[in-house]
């Protein structure tokens, strides 16, 4: 199962995946995508796996979506990144050091729980690039996160540290660096001790329940994402990334 782009361990009944593009911070293209679609894949349909674990490296967990790629890493069982809009029916815990940023936050809000080495940082800045957090950041993040604190990551879209994102109850433990997926390979196992029937059942309400807006969400996001792409700014705010300057906004 694993490719270079993504490593997969078969650990009791866990699987852990890992992004593995540690030059590129880990941001997805469209071949990491597809290599984690197929990861996720084989986590749904192998009976053998009651939970999965997905970490990134030390330096970045996931620095979202690689610009270059223009967008090109939908899946079509998991949506963006392979993960972002999958149905699941089994537990799937993010153990994130260092960096998670843009879409990589965004799949760790796509993930059941969070735990973050003490030097995690967590943001959503699509803005300072013309663009918007388009992988269900703009209303997982309110649901995450208090309102306030939602709004500010993406309309400021400076990050905050493991610490702060855990005092809000984004994140389920704040660990040593390192320990991230350790930690999460402990709670894992003892998510497996747990009557399989019912924890899937468990986890599919509240994905129900949770996601029963979801439809609308996406047609919104949808709207202010071609919006954007359509403006001179998100040309603008990409190529200053790409140039490694502060960009000039035109507001058009």
């Amino acid at each position: 199962m694993s490719t270079e782009l993504v490593l997969t361990e078969q650990v009791g009944r866990v699987m852990i995946i890992t992004i593995n593009r540690p030059a590129k911070r880990n941001a997805i293209d469209r071949a990491t995508a597809d290599a984690l679609d197929d990861a996720f894949n084989t986590l749904e349909d192998d009976q053998g796996f009651w939970a999965g674990i997905l970490a990134g490296g030390p330096v970045a967990f996931c620095a979202g979506s690689d610009l270059s790629a223009e967008g090109d890493y939908y899946t079509e069982r998991g949506g963006e990144y392979g993960i972002i809009r999958r149905k699941r029916t089994k537990p799937l815990i993010a153990a994130v050091e260092g960096l998670a940023l843009g879409g990589g936050m965004e799949i760790a809000m796509a993930c059941d729980l969070i735990i973050a080495g003490e030097k995690a940082v967590f943001g959503l800045p699509e803005v300072k690039r013309g663009l918007v957090p388009a992988c269900a950041g703009l209303f997982r993040g309110p649901r995450a996160l208090p309102l306030n604190i939602a709004s500010e990551l993406i309309i400021v879209g400076d990050s905050i540290s493991a610490a702060r994102a855990a005092h809000f109850g984004f994140v389920n433990q704040v660990v040593r660096e390192g320990d991230a997926l350790s930690v999460a390979a402990d709670l894992a196992e003892r998510i497996c001790l747990n009557g399989p029937v019912a924890v899937s059942l468990s986890l599919q309400a509240i994905h129900s329940y949770v996601a029963a807006d979801d439809p609308s969400a996406w047609e919104i996001t949808k709207h202010a994402r071609d919006a954007v792409y359509a403006s001179e700014d998100r040309v603008e705010g990409v190529s200053a990334f790409f140039d490694k300057r502060l960009p000039t906004w035109r507001n058009c």
